[in-house]
């Protein structure tokens, strides 16, 4: 137990000393930059594949269709069943509306956050994930799919536009947002990370926010018909696909560093870990 204990502070040390280097001796302007760098090139990315994944609207339906009718017969429940049972209660359904259109990009905001405030050694890793997984999802959506509740000869109702709240068909804040980008599902992608992040960095009770927040959205995006059940499974897909490349960029660079390291420091590194 003393070993592995032993081994985590070393692995702490070590993340706030490289952070520290990285960050002390660097004008602060260019440290801002870098951290806006980020998010406006996503920001370029979903906007290009908003534009692009207009032009096949009709490859967009016929390929939520097919999703549809696959989970069908695999036996998993539909989303419009789902739906039918929420559409009485609508102060509940404008709720959801409400959630899905602005509180996936709060909790993100707040996560990277809080972790940089709180758990700063662990920052570059979450931000680095955080980053692989949007691009990932993004790139994936240049192959346009409509979300259920387009099909309405399946049962499906745009509650969103029903009750004024929809966010698609007009610019917000000057920007397109993608209507035919279901698969994956970003919601269900940032939701998983910040039930993930969360629940492995953070001590308290507090932590369990997150997978409330994670279950939360995971009926929103359904009885709002927003996504599908394939949309939400192919997210978690993407989120482990990034913790694994993650988890292999971090170890090539620990073995580079040990590569980089004179004799006396592998030592010490090694009866550190010990």
């Amino acid at each position: 137990m003393r070993s592995i204990v032993a081994s985590d502070q070393a692995s702490i040390l070590r993340g706030a000393d490289m952070t520290a280097r990285r960050w002390v001796g660097q004008p602060p302007g260019i440290a801002v930059l870098r951290e806006v760098a980020v998010p406006l090139v996503l920001l370029v990315l979903w906007q290009v594949a908003g534009h692009q994944s207009m032009t096949s609207a009709d490859l967009a339906l016929e390929r939520a269709a097919w999703i549809h009718h696959t989970e069908a017969e695999f036996g998993l429940p539909d989303e419009a069943a789902w739906q039918r049972a929420a559409l009485p209660h609508t102060s509940l359904l404008m709720a959801a509306n409400s959630y899905y259109a602005v509180i996936h990009v709060a909790t993100m905001a707040g996560l990277l956050l809080w972790v940089y405030v709180r758990y700063r050694e662990h920052y570059r890793r979450v931000r680095g994930t955080v980053t692989l997984v949007t691009a990932t999802c993004l790139l994936m959506q240049f192959i346009p799919v409509a979300p259920p509740r387009i099909l309405r000869q399946d049962g499906f109702v745009d509650v969103a536009a029903e009750h004024g709240q929809s966010i698609f068909g007009r610019p917000v804040a000057g920007l397109v947002v993608n209507e035919f980008a279901a698969m994956p599902s970003m919601h269900v992608a940032w939701c998983v990370l910040v039930a993930a992040v969360a629940a492995r960095i953070a001590s308290s009770g507090w932590r369990w926010l997150g997978v409330i927040h994670a279950a939360v959205t995971l009926v929103v995006v359904v009885v709002t018909a927003n996504h599908f059940w394939a949309d939400c499974v192919m997210a978690v897909m993407v989120v482990l696909m990034g913790y694994t490349a993650q988890a292999s960029i971090a170890a090539a660079r620990r073995r580079r560093g040990r590569a980089a390291a004179s004799p006396d420091q592998v030592t010490a590194m090694e009866s550190g870990n010990g």
